[in-house]
């Protein structure tokens, strides 16, 4: 069976708690990512920041530059485990608003699955690689 790992991305893009909101969202803007997790010092997963968060924040008409990651990020997140296969994904994508899934191992990040590659996986097991 096709396992979440051979498509998820390895090298995530990651933030803090404490992290000041405003930094997030440029790195959501600026590296072009839509969810961006959240883990502490050990790399244990506590939460994901979505663009429907950062909608919430930047619809408000005050000023929240003092605010933190912790303050707008989702804390009841799922996530796959690592051995977790591509059905287990898909239900995943399809079942939550999210439009990528954290991938951890005992609780640490170790990568990202996206919608985007979900398509290209299945393209790649079709033999139809871009």
């Amino acid at each position: 069976m096709f396992k979440v790992m051979n498509i998820a991305t390895k090298m995530v893009i990651t933030t803090r708690p404490e992290a000041p909101i405003y930094d997030a969202i440029r790195i959501l803007a600026n590296r072009n990512i839509t969810d961006l997790p959240v883990v502490d010092a050990d790399l244990n997963l506590v939460g994901i920041l979505s663009e429907r968060d950062v909608l919430e924040l930047l619809s408000e008409t005050r000023d929240r530059a003092e605010q933190t990651v912790a303050d707008y990020m989702c804390k009841d997140i799922f996530s796959l485990d690592v051995n977790a296969n591509l059905i287990d994904l898909c239900d995943c994508l399809t079942d939550s608003n999210f439009r990528s899934v954290p991938v951890t191992a005992d609780g640490k990040l170790h990568a990202i699955a996206s919608r985007g590659d979900v398509i290209q996986g299945v393209l790649r097991v079709k033999n139809q690689a871009l």
